[in-house]
């Protein structure tokens, strides 16, 4: 929260009422999954209200690592810029296990930001479009209420004082201890904490780096960061998990790892004592009425491999243009019941093969069979590629899309086309985050002319030396905000008109 103790809003934003705060969506946490679900409704002209608990930007790193289709999702809105030269790592894991992440695209591998530059970016993208930020304010326990036209919260601010916001929805982005979830009493079930493993930033310590090292007490992880900070983790095996309200002292980390590694760690200077357990869950529906979930606040997972992070964004970048699009009075009725149906499927994978890793890296003696054979069948192409895909968000196919065209449900394949005298990628065509019919014939269906006001038309034709991959069997195809193909015509039929048409009414609405 750079800029938390300035009020930014737009001319048109957040207006109060007597002692309310009248807005169109209230979003609670300031987290990278509340400020890219803000921004992207900015991005569409709703007035934003952000309820953040925290007084000033967390300096803990946390999570730091962008999957493939994070960083499309990213680019498509023009951020990477602003994130700067993210350094690049080809291998992740499989519940510790080397896993060559590398898959066609635009971003293969996995990328390290810290979660506080995260932050950063997308907050001044947030502020620059009129997000309302206000720091230092918690949602009081009991009091969230809504009806059939509005949301009503009370939050406390720093000075004590009470907030009364009203908005037209609520998403709750407030973590794993979602404070909105607590009040609205939502069913989220899964798997008690069996296991943990205690983490921590520590300056002034010598040890070397090591990987998912497995000895015979435990599992030990260390890398020395640039800064010479080290991040080190360990899991004792067969230790019983504590039940906290805070997070563990140093004095307990570093003795774990002493026990497990041999090794004093003791006389270094923590900047950031944390831990993680392997609890599992996910709430039943992502929407109750008028009060919607998003990111952690929709389902609980260990953070194994970064994948907690990008499922949280993916859901924000999911839900931002599916809300706006119902505030703007243009949505099919539908719309928003989308949301669940996509991101509860997508979430509901992710925690199972979270689980499956959980398993595998903190498992004692007793799992080494099973790493064993998994290795060897990592070891085969379809299997590695399997994984990976898995992993990275690129094998994400929403059926709720429909179907007919191998391309429907998928993501718009990456590659370099000549727009005009221009040349520019596929995920560039996605800034405005309005939904696009690209032509690839020389010419836009021209039924898409009726839905112009809310999306796009391009013709385009992809660049000689660049791969198109299935866009060279389609003459055109109409993509969503977030970047899912709806519709593909065939280049030997591109009529089908009608269908198109249906299409476009389905997920834009009907036509101007």
């Amino acid at each position: 929260m750079a800029a938390q103790d300035a009020q930014h809003t737009r001319r048109a934003g957040p207006a109060r009422t007597g002692d309310v705060l009248e807005t169109q969506v209230i979003v609670v946490g300031a987290g990278p999954v509340g400020l890219l679900l803000t921004a992207e409704l900015c991005l569409h002209g709703i007035q934003v209200a952000v309820v953040e608990q925290r007084h000033r930007p967390t300096k803990e790193s946390r999570a730091s690592t962008l999957h493939a289709r994070t960083m499309e999702l990213f680019d498509s809105r023009g951020l990477l810029t602003d994130l700067g030269r993210a350094p690049t790592e080809p291998r992740g894991h499989f519940g510790g296990l080397p896993l060559d992440l590398t898959l066609p695209g635009a971003y293969p591998g996995q990328h390290k930001v810290p979660q506080t530059k995260t932050e950063s970016v997308l907050e001044e993208w947030a502020l620059s479009l009129g997000a309302d930020i206000h720091c230092g304010h918690r949602l009081q326990l009991l009091d969230l209420v809504q009806d059939g036209e509005a949301v009503e919260a009370e939050a406390v601010g720093r000075d004590g004082r009470p907030v009364r916001l009203r908005g037209r929805y609520l998403v709750a982005c407030d973590g794993q201890d979602s404070t909105v979830r607590r009040l609205t009493g939502a069913d989220f079930p899964g798997q008690r904490a069996a296991r943990e493993l205690l983490r921590a930033d520590v300056e002034g310590i010598d040890i070397r780096d090591r990987r998912f090292e497995r000895l015979p007490g435990g599992l030990a992880i260390a890398a020395r960061r640039p800064d010479g900070v080290t991040r080190v983790m360990v899991h004792e095996f067969g230790a019983a998990v504590r039940r906290r309200t805070q997070p563990p002292q140093f004095a307990e980390m570093s003795a774990a790892w002493q026990r497990v590694t041999g090794e004093d760690i003791s006389a270094g200077t923590p900047l950031w004592v944390n831990h993680f357990d392997d609890a599992n869950r996910q709430l039943t529906h992502y929407r109750h009425g008028r009060v919607l979930y998003a990111g952690d606040a929709a389902h609980r997972q260990m953070p194994i491999g970064g994948q907690a992070l990008n499922l949280g964004l993916q859901d924000a970048f999911n839900l931002g243009w599916k809300l706006a699009a119902v505030l703007a009075g243009h949505a099919p009725k539908d719309l928003l019941d989308t949301y669940h149906d996509e991101r509860h499927a997508v979430g509901s994978a992710v925690l199972a093969n979270i689980r499956a890793q959980a398993m595998l890296l903190l498992g004692s003696a007793e799992v080494e069979p099973l790493r064993a054979v998994l290795a060897e069948l990592m070891s085969h192409e379809q299997t590695r590629t399997r994984l990976a895909s898995m992993i990275s968000g690129l094998d994400i196919r929403y059926g709720t899309c429909g179907t007919g065209h191998p391309l429907v449900g998928l993501r718009l394949p990456h590659a370099r086309v000549r727009v005009g005298s221009a040349t520019c990628t596929t995920l560039e065509l996605l800034r405005s985050g309005r939904g696009l019919l690209l032509g690839l014939d020389g010419r836009v269906p021209a039924v898409g002319e009726r839905w112009a006001d809310r999306i796009d038309l391009v013709v385009a034709r992809p660049e000689p030396d660049s791969d198109p991959g299935e866009l060279d069997k389609v003459s055109a195809v109409a993509v969503r905000p977030d970047g899912y193909v709806v519709w593909a015509g065939a280049s030997q039929d591109p009529g089908g008109t009608g269908q198109l048409a249906a299409v476009l009414e389905r997920w834009f609405g009907a036509p101007r």
